[in-house]
């Protein structure tokens, strides 16, 4: 028998041509399709499902009863709470399938989280270590650090990359609670002040 460094639960289901990291635990009924891609130091909870080609980084946490559907792909670092949706579809019919040309790509940048039940509509960007909501609908492009919340989600604030809702201390200037990081809105961009 092959000798893993990664570790799967009995229960699930492992196409051909799917790769798994080192250290990364795939736990009760989920299923990786092939051309999958799944980095090192991962968690996939119960019934997790990975789609054809999806490109999982590094770190990530993804919970139980996610879907990560063709076109979607998260960096290093990312967190999928419980229950979250993601598409790759804008107007899907199941009378007329597109296939895969149809589908549209969606990036979860690098430590990003996704709050419980939230959606990500297909073909937009959640930018590094925002911090959706949960039960929000995400269909635009979101910024790095940003808080977003609500139906459709709105932009409530920013977030420190340990997760902490930042306080302004000035006109365009932030600081963490929590760790004590600095940042400055610069044009529309959060940066964080070295």
């Amino acid at each position: 028998m092959e000798d893993k460094n990664y570790f799967v639960h009995e229960s699930s289901y492992i196409d051909e041509d799917v790769e798994i990291g080192e250290g990364t635990k795939i736990w009760h009924f989920c299923h990786l399709q092939r051309g999958a891609r799944i980095g090192k130091r991962c968690s996939l909870g119960q019934n997790v499902n990975v789609s054809n080609h999806v490109r999982i980084g590094d770190g990530c946490k993804i919970q139980n009863n996610v879907s990560l559907y063709e076109g979607v792909e998260l960096e290093n670092d990312v967190f999928c709470g419980p229950s979250c949706v993601f598409t790759n579809d804008l107007t899907p019919r199941a009378k007329y399938p597109k296939g895969s040309a149809g589908y549209h790509k969606t990036l979860v940048k690098e430590g990003a989280s996704i709050g419980a039940n939230a959606t990500v509509v297909c073909g937009h960007t959640v930018g590094k270590w925002a911090l959706i909501g949960a039960g929000a609908v995400v269909a635009s492009d979101v910024p790095d650090h940003a808080l977003m919340l609500g139906v459709p989600a709105q932009q409530r604030g920013w977030v420190c990359e340990c997760g902490q809702v930042l306080r302004q201390t000035g006109i365009s200037d932030y600081r963490c609670p929590d760790c004590g990081r600095t940042y400055q809105l610069k044009e529309e961009q959060l940066e964080e002040m070295k």
